[in-house]
This record gives structure tokens, sequence and C-alpha cells, in this order.
């Protein structure tokens, strides 16, 4: 039996959507992945076979042929361990096969079938909503990150026993709903640090006022300990506030990189980067 189930891959900070296709075939048992996966990819099958059993169902017999669409892209990272596991229970017949074109499934399994968190959440469920699916199931670290898109259900599982459940009618899952716009406005202005702490430095907060004013660069120099550092991490709460796209750039750019801070849903505030001064050019880009 051929199944499709729906993931999606990353890149830059953009989302595509992935076809993974189950197909059981006639053979030994064996149990193969196809359409350029990397390592992480390929040594998802073991992590797979050992979530299906230690969630009480009964792993594929026979050959099992994944293909990863569109397979002229490389697919990396073990966010697929979930919809792929889906697939292979569907093929199998071990659950309902019917709804699942309807949902983007991603996650990555544990050995005992929990659900680990994933990289990119914001971006997915912007693609995933864009091209008019139901919902989007994904680990429930995730889930209040990709529930800032409206017009689409989210549902955060911590086991793919809840993934399983769901499909089968016999669980019930709670979308994740989140005021957008209220989050926004509430983290605008809890800022941990501030400008108004600096004492002294008063030609140099001047300089910094009027940089931020009129959008110009500075550069501070001077000696270790002189305070260069402090007053350019307070720089940002003296900025205009990010706007809600500003916003959304933003906290995908973290959610890609896996620098979104836990439990937080949305970056409002103008982020701060200190790298070392011996970095080099390539690190800077």
């Amino acid at each position: 039996m051929l199944v499709k189930v729906f993931g999606s891959a990353v890149y830059g900070v953009e989302a595509l959507t992935i076809t993974m296709e189950v197909d059981l075939a006639q053979g030994t048992t064996g149990y193969f992945i196809v359409g350029l996966p990397d390592n992480a990819v390929k040594e998802s099958i073991e992590r797979i076979l050992s979530a299906i059993k230690n969630t009480g169902f009964e792993r594929p017999r026979t050959k099992v042929v994944v293909n990863m669409a569109p397979a002229d892209i490389k697919k990396a990272g073990s966010a697929y361990d979930l919809p792929i596991a889906i697939g292979m229970l569907a093929a199998t017949g071990q659950i309902p096969a019917e709804e699942l074109a309807d949902y983007i499934i991603m996650g990555e399994l544990s050995l005992d079938g929990g659900v680990q968190p994933i990289k990119g959440a914001l971006p997915i469920a912007i693609q995933a909503r864009k091209e008019k699916y139901k919902g989007l199931i994904l680990p429930k670290a995730n889930a209040r990150e990709a529930g800032m898109v409206n017009n689409l259900e989210v549902y955060g599982v911590d086991s793919i026993a809840e993934v399983i459940g769901f499909f089968k009618k016999t669980e019930t899952l709670k979308p994740t709903v989140v005021n957008t716009r209220e989050e926004f406005f509430d983290a605008q202005s809890s800022y941990d640090i501030d400008f108004n702490d600096v004492k002294g430095q008063e030609n140099v907060k001047r300089a910094l006022e009027i940089a931020a004013a009129g959008g110009h660069n500075a550069i501070l120099i001077g000696p270790p300990g002189a305070g260069k550092t402090m007053l350019a991490k307070r720089l940002p709460t003296i900025l205009p506030p990010l706007s809600l796209h500003e916003a959304l750039e933003t906290t995908k750019i973290h959610s890609v990189a896996g620098k979104l801070p836990t439990n937080t849903s949305l970056i409002a505030q103008r982020p701060f980067r200190s790298p070392h001064h011996t970095i080099s050019d390539a690190t800077t880009l």
C-alpha cells in the first residue's frame, strides 16, 4: 500500500513542502529512504522502528521504500522522523490514511516514542497556511511559536501515541491559539535592561542617542572595562519599536537558527548580538 504524508524543509528562512511517499513492496525485510536524505535522515529508521515498537504497534515486516519528493533537493535533520513513522503505520493499515493529506507533520522521535523540538516551526507554519493545509502537527515545545500563524490549526504533541490517537479518532488534540497582536504589544517594552541604567558616560550616551535618532552607525573604541558592550547592549532600548512584520521576520531567523528562547512565541524587541572581536570576516556574514 502506498501512503503519502506531508512534511516541510527549511531553506534559509523559507519553507518548502516535502512529500514522503511510503510504499510496501514484495521482498525480504528492508528499509530504504531515497530522495537525497542526509545521514541524520538515513539514521532515522532505527529511531522510528524503536518508537513504533515501544508505543505498542507492529513494525513493518516487508520491504519499505520511503521517497522524499522533490527528490532533487537535499533533506537534512531529524524532524522527518514523525511523518515517516506515521506513513509506515498508515501503509501497514494500523492507522487510517484518509486525513493525512490535510496536515503537515514534523517532529524528531525518541526511542520511547516521545517527540522532540524542531527548528524552523514558524516558517513551516507560514508555508502550511500558504498552501492551505488544514493543520500542522509538531512538538508541543514548538506549538506556541507556530501558533503565531492564524487561520491554521496547530497541534502540539508530546508523543507519537497522541498523533496515532488523533488519526484513529480515539484522542482529541486541542489546537494552540495565540493572540499575535496581544503577544506583540505585551513583549515590546519588557526589557531586562534600560539605557537609563547608565550613570555618567554623558558624551557616549549623547552620541548613541544621535545615532539612534538618525539611524546612523556608531563605533565604540576604548580599553577593556570602559563600558562599550554595556552601552551597546542598551542601545536597542532607545531604538524605535519593531513593527509586527519586522518582529515576525526576526522570529523566523531565530527559529531557523534554533535560538528562540524557551516559551517565547515572538521576538518583539530589537535583537543585540555581541560577537567576539577576533571572529573572522566569514563569521560576520
